[in-house]
């Protein structure tokens, strides 16, 4: 008997279908070492082979989006050829303002969402591109043998547009962007990891997606070194702002607000300012998101509350009277389920009467129009005024406004530094708007008299911005109107 020869076999049946066999073949020998004839025992094992490629699918296959998962990624790098000097890209995508659609619309919207994304990645890549799912709604795309900034470019373009379109679920459209870190470099020379080189280059994609992503999403950057430094200043922030409340770090300051018919102070808005031991004066726009971040924006949020209406309580018995003070309220806090009874609490430790108080509360706040008109429905009750933050720029609609008991419009800073451009439609249709729906319109950042002019002649009811005063602290506030 001669040498056995054992493997698995895939054949094809009569009517086209495949069958795997377990096949052993042993050949029978003359006495001069030739074979006489062979043997081959078979058994089927398609069965087998059907369940083993699912337990392959389902450890190497994300199971929502069909594409490949972390251990297919792994997988296929180490199966890379390694070519010293080629360059290799990799993008880092995550999807914006993600989890307001899970929280908002629950997680079967979000679940058609990624299947949607994954799909439309696809069809922006190559065959030679590499996608996959890292989980969550983070996404990995592998570009190689691409030293041409520009199709990388064109790819991440092209993503972008893709990833903006509107979604379709239960008859609703839905929108979600996407924020993505390009980072490429060379293959290091063989004796290098390649595996520590594409992890190198994954965490700079990564470092570039979350610069992307605090810019305001919806854009790629490539990564620099900049943005490890920004990545670094973070680090320290996040380190720093944890006791920043038990140090006594916060401050309120207050801008005034304008009455554009009679230049009258009718009110201020509060505003957050973080002044650090080691790092000095913090601007709000790398300190609010990390308080948002990491959950802190909740009791930091009450903190403002309650320091706000107590002194807001001060002027009125000092009687420096104004109609009202203006509080942003972070979404996370708005949704906190606390966040009513934390604020009846506060009015009635500072006595102070809730008419006299303002809620503000960005677009998005109000995508889920159930929940959030409950808790604007709540406030009214209470005697709160409530007003839309930064209007403009969200993707609020106008049957939500109808919807909902708001008392103020506040267009956004950035339509009056354009109104000498596009801005100016913009601006004239929100006090249009406003007006028709019995709302109070406020311009917020003005900061010229040609920009108060035009205001004044579209008749928006007030402002607020550098041309009339920068935020006060509060001994300078009540200087201020004491001089009135």
């Amino acid at each position: 008997m001669g040498n056995v020869w054992q493997g698995e076999i895939k054949n094809e049946a009569k009517d086209g279908s495949y069958y795997w066999v377990d096949t052993t073949i042993i050949p029978f020998l003359h006495a001069k070492g030739k074979p006489y004839k062979y043997i081959a025992i078979q058994y089927n094992i398609t069965t087998r082979k059907k369940y083993e490629e699912v337990i392959e699918s389902m450890a190497y296959t994300d199971p929502l989006t069909q594409l490949p998962n972390r251990n297919q990624f792994t997988k296929w790098v180490e199966s890379q050829p390694k070519k010293t000097n080629e360059i290799v890209t990799a993008l880092f995508l995550n999807l914006d303002r993600f989890k307001a659609i899970n929280d908002n619309y629950g997680y079967d919207a979000g679940d058609a969402i990624l299947k949607t994304a994954a799909n439309r990645l696809k069809g922006c890549l190559r065959e030679t591109d590499f996608v996959s799912r890292q989980g969550g709604d983070e996404f990995i795309i592998i570009l190689k043998n691409n030293d041409d900034e520009q199709s990388i470019r064109e790819i991440a373009s092209a993503i972008l547009k893709r990833i903006g379109m509107p979604y379709v679920f239960d008859h609703k459209q839905l929108f979600t962007t996407t924020s993505i870190g390009i980072s490429k470099d060379y293959i290091p020379s063989e004796e290098d990891s390649y595996d520590n080189f594409l992890k190198s280059l994954i965490k700079n994609a990564n470092t570039a997606m979350y610069h992307s992503k605090r810019q305001g999403g919806n854009q790629y950057c490539f990564n620099n070194d900049h943005q490890n430094m920004v990545l670094e200043r973070n680090y320290q922030l996040d380190l720093e702002i944890k006791e920043a409340l038990l140090r006594n770090e916060f401050t309120v300051v207050y801008q005034p607000i304008v009455n554009l018919k009679n230049n009258r102070i009718v009110g201020a808005e509060a505003l957050l300012r973080w002044n650090n031991r080691k790092l000095g004066l913090v601007p709000p726009n790398e300190f609010i998101p990390i308080l948002e971040e990491n959950g802190l924006i909740v009791p930091v949020g009450k903190w403002i509350l309650a320091t706000v209406c107590s002194q807001m309580k001060f002027w009125q018995e000092e009687r420096i009277l104004m109609q009202r003070i203006c509080v942003n309220v972070s979404p996370i806090q708005f949704k906190d389920r606390n966040f009513i009874q934390d604020l009846k609490e506060i009015l009635n430790e500072t006595m102070l009467d809730a008419s006299y108080l303002e809620i503000e509360i960005t677009e998005g706040t109000i995508l889920d129009i159930k929940t959030s008109s409950q808790t604007i429905n709540d406030l009214k009750n209470l005697g709160v005024k409530v007003s839309i933050d930064n209007f403009g720029t969200g993707y609020s609609s106008l049957s939500y406004l109808k919807q909902l008991p708001i008392d103020t419009l506040k267009i956004d800073k950035s339509f009056i530094d354009d109104l000498d451009r596009d801005g100016e439609i913009i601006a004239n249709t929100i006090i249009s708007m406003g007006k028709n729906l019995n709302f109070r319109v406020i311009a917020e950042g003005i900061e010229s008299e040609d920009q108060l002019d035009y205001l004044k002649k579209q008749k928006c009811h007030e402002g607020q911005g550098y041309y009339f005063s920068k935020p006060m602290d509060n001994s300078q506030i009540t200087e201020l109107f004491t001089q009135l």
